[in-house]
C-alpha cells in the first residue's frame, strides 16, 4: 500500500536524504544550529569574564589588605573554568551531521549534564566565597591587631560572660556555619537563577524548536 501524505511528509522531513520538504530540513537546521552556536559564543564569553574577574579579584583584595580574599576567590573561579572548559570539549563531539531533531536532543543532553555538574559545584564554591570573606576580613590588619580580634575585644566587653571557643564566641561561630550551610543547600537554586539571567532566553528556544520537532515527529 502507498505511504499516506502524512506519512511522506514526516519521511521528507526528519530524513536528511530524502527529497521531500527539503526546505523545511533546512530551516529547522538552520535554526538549531543558530541557538546552540549562540550559547556557545556566549558561554565563552562567560567563561573568559569569570577570568578576568578572576585576576582582578586577586589583584584588587590583595592591594587592599585582603589577599586571602583575593587568593581564595581566584582558586575558586579558576576551578571553575577548568571544569567548565573540560566540559566545553565534550560539546565539541556532537555530530553536526545529524538532523535538527537528533542534534538538538545531543546538545540538550549535554546541556542538562553540564547543568548538573554545575549546581553540585555551585553548593560547594558559594559556602567557601562566604568563608573566604569570613576569614579574609577577620585577618584585616587594624592598627596592628586582626580585625577579628578586636571585635572580640569590643563583644567581651558588652557580654563579658559570652561562651568562647578558642577565643571566638560560639554564637558567631554557629552564624557562621549556619549561613554557610544554607548557602550549601540552596547553592543550586541560586544557581540556576543564575543561569536563567544569562541564558534563560536561549534555553526557552531550544525547549521550542524540540517541542516543534517532536510535534511534528507525532
Amino acid at each position: 500500500m502507498e505511504k499516506s501524505i502524512e506519512n511522506i511528509w514526516k519521511e521528507g522531513f526528519l530524513n536528511n536524504d530524502a527529497l521531500i520538504a527539503p526546505k523545511l530540513n533546512n530551516l529547522y537546521n538552520q535554526k538549531s544550529k543558530h541557538v546552540i552556536d549562540k550559547f556557545k559564543r556566549a558561554f565563552k564569553i562567560n567563561l573568559i569574564l569569570i577570568v578576568v574577574f578572576a585576576f582582578a579579584m586577586l589583584v584588587v583584595a590583595t592591594y587592599n589588605g585582603l589577599p586571602i580574599i583575593g587568593i581564595s576567590w581566584f582558586l575558586i573561579l579558576t576551578g571553575l573554568v577548568v571544569v567548565n572548559k573540560k566540559l566545553t570539549s565534550s560539546l565539541e563531539k556532537i555530530d553536526y551531521n545529524k538532523n535538527s531533531y537528533e542534534y538538538l536532543l545531543s546538545f540538550n543532553k549535554w546541556l542538562q549534564e553540564q547543568l548538573a555538574i554545575n549546581r553540585k559545584m555551585a553548593r560547594l564554591y558559594y559556602p567557601l566565597f562566604f568563608l573566604s570573606i569570613v576569614v579574609g576580613f577577620w585577618f584585616v590588619d587594624a592598627e596592628g591587631v586582626y580585625l577579628g580580634e578586636r571585635l572580640v575585644g569590643e563583644v567581651l566587653y558588652g557580654f563579658p560572660d559570652i561562651y568562647l571557643v578558642n577565643g571566638v564566641p560560639l554564637i558567631g561561630i554557629a552564624l557562621v556555619l549556619i549561613i554557610a550551610g544554607m548557602l550549601a543547600l540552596f547553592g543550586g537554586r541560586i544557581y540556576n537563577m543564575d543561569v536563567k539571567i544569562i541564558y534563560g532566553r536561549m534555553f526557552k528556544k531550544i525547549e521550542e524548536l524540540i517541542t516543534d520537532l517532536e510535534e511534528l515527529r507525532s
